[in-house]
């Protein structure tokens, strides 16, 4: 019987939808997500079409800490306690830093890092009483590395950011069953093909096609396996071979 229950942040559209659906083929029971502005109709109706039941709630994580904490608490109370965390919530802005506003740093820095904080003090409490957990985080193309891209300074930033902390993180939870590892995603163009569609397309990586969703669900349904309690710290790139930014930095 299904029994185990996951967390997707930011699973209205684009990566996180696909991978919520995904996730629920598996042997989870619940798979809630959460959303800022975009419906959640069509990932719930996946979800559920996928074989599990499904919950949306509605969490801004550029809100104040406090608004978001409750949220994330309400989430806890109503739908878990979950076992599997997968935060994908990630906002990016594309500027050079000379031409980046208050708003839009605080909402990489928040959207970002401290959404990542939060929500894994959330849902570790309950996976270290079970001993038992797998979190997933995202990063970035070379966010491992704080490999540079112009027009990325603060989103790299962040982003190394999350893996520093979720790497740590993998260090303090080992002992008690959870596991803690980092996606790097990257040229996947458009979020919402699946690979057979990504395979009729060029892109510029060693690979020659860009990425899908099915490329980055795959792994994060790799690392959630109850099995997989061996792999943790690891940070895996899902980019087709594409390592350096070089081409990106010269456009500017």
């Amino acid at each position: 019987m299904r029994s185990r229950r996951a967390l997707v942040t930011g699973a209205a559209a684009g990566l996180a939808a696909g991978i919520a659906e995904a996730i629920a083929r598996d042997d989870f029971s619940h798979v809630a997500i959460t959303f800022r502005s975009t419906s959640p109709d069509a990932t719930l109706e996946a979800i559920r079409r996928a074989g599990a039941d499904a919950s949306a709630h509605r969490v801004d994580f550029c809100e104040p800490e406090q608004a978001v904490v409750r949220a994330l608490d309400e989430i806890v109370a109503s739908a878990g306690p979950f076992d599997t965390l997968v935060h994908a919530v990630g906002p990016i802005t594309v500027k050079r830093f000379a031409n980046l506003s208050a708003e839009q740093t605080h909402e990489m820095i928040a959207g970002n890092l401290e959404s990542a904080v939060l929500a894994a003090r959330a849902v570790l409490p309950a996976m270290r009483e079970r001993r038992f957990g797998r979190v997933v985080f995202f990063g970035a193309n070379g966010s491992s590395e704080t490999r540079p891209a112009v027009g990325l300074s603060l989103y790299g930033a962040v982003k190394s950011g999350v893996t520093a902390f979720a790497r740590t993180l993998a260090v303090e939870e080992a002992p008690v069953g959870i596991t803690v590892n980092v996606i790097e995603p990257g040229d996947i163009r458009d979020k919402r093909i699946v690979r057979e569609e990504a395979r009729r397309a060029h892109a510029r990586n060693p690979r020659g096609r860009p990425g899908s969703y099915e490329d980055v669900a795959d792994v994060v349904r790799f690392l959630i396996a109850e099995e997989r309690d061996f792999v943790t710290g690891a940070v895996i790139g899902v980019t087709g071979g594409l390592l350096a930014a070089d081409e990106r930095n010269a456009r500017f």
